[in-house]
């Protein structure tokens, strides 16, 4: 089947959270709202904070993220009305591309679809500017698509972001790509649409895969799955 657009997931497909999304990080918003939290504990947090985040796609809602972020600091030990309250702070951050550092490997990737004729997407359940971004990181010119959920209305895996991101690049399920971090929104979102998916999965581990998904461990392999 011919390839003609690619669509990205953004966060820990194409970029990653600095030192103020660590441990230590967590710590200082905490202590800014008298809130005090072992940052050793950030790791365990997030595991057990994760299942906050497997919605089925329904309408944006910032209390999700919200929510989430409390039980990270609430699983590292930090309690009380200030753990909202940082954790609204840390929301607001996570739009500012200044946290973020692109893979190394992003840009040579991206220019090398782009100089072969691929349509290339962004399709992200964040509530970023995706315009900023590409400013950010100087990758203007290279996306034809950008869609970000809070504008969009519909998380992934909802059917409508992934349509809405097809028609934009004017071609049909079969003929398009989805390359992300997650089985549930990016993966099986796209391959209930139609869509092909390629898995990303940095730590070398399958992540739960669907059978024939191709699972990388760097961008630089997706051409080879095109």
């Amino acid at each position: 089947m011919a390839t003609r657009a690619v669509f990205f997931d953004v966060d820990f497909t194409l970029i990653h959270p600095g030192p103020a999304f660590q441990g230590h990080g967590y710590a200082e918003v905490c202590a800014r709202h008298g809130v005090t939290v072992d940052a050793s504990q950030f790791d365990a947090a997030v595991a057990a904070a994760s299942s906050t985040l497997h919605n089925d796609g329904g309408t944006y809602d910032p209390e999700i993220f919200v929510d989430y972020t409390t039980r990270i600091i609430e699983g590292m030990g930090g309690h009380g009305p200030g753990a909202e309250a940082a954790a609204r702070d840390l929301y607001e951050a996570w739009a500012s591309c200044h946290h973020f550092t692109l893979y190394e490997e992003v840009p040579d990737v991206l220019r090398a679809l782009h100089a072969e004729g691929y349509t290339i997407g962004l399709i992200s359940n964040t509530q970023r500017s995706l315009a900023t971004f590409e400013r950010h990181f100087e990758l203007d010119g290279l996306f034809s698509v950008a869609i970000s959920s809070s504008d969009h209305g519909y998380m992934k895996p909802h059917p409508s972001i992934f349509e809405e991101g097809l028609r934009r690049a004017k071609v049909e399920p079969h003929e398009a790509v989805m390359v992300g971090d997650s089985v549930a929104h990016d993966i099986e979102g796209a391959l209930r649409l139609g869509m092909r998916g390629i898995l990303v999965v940095r730590s070398g581990l399958s992540g739960g895969a669907p059978p024939d998904v191709p699972v990388i461990r760097s961008l630089r392999e997706v051409r080879g799955h095109l």
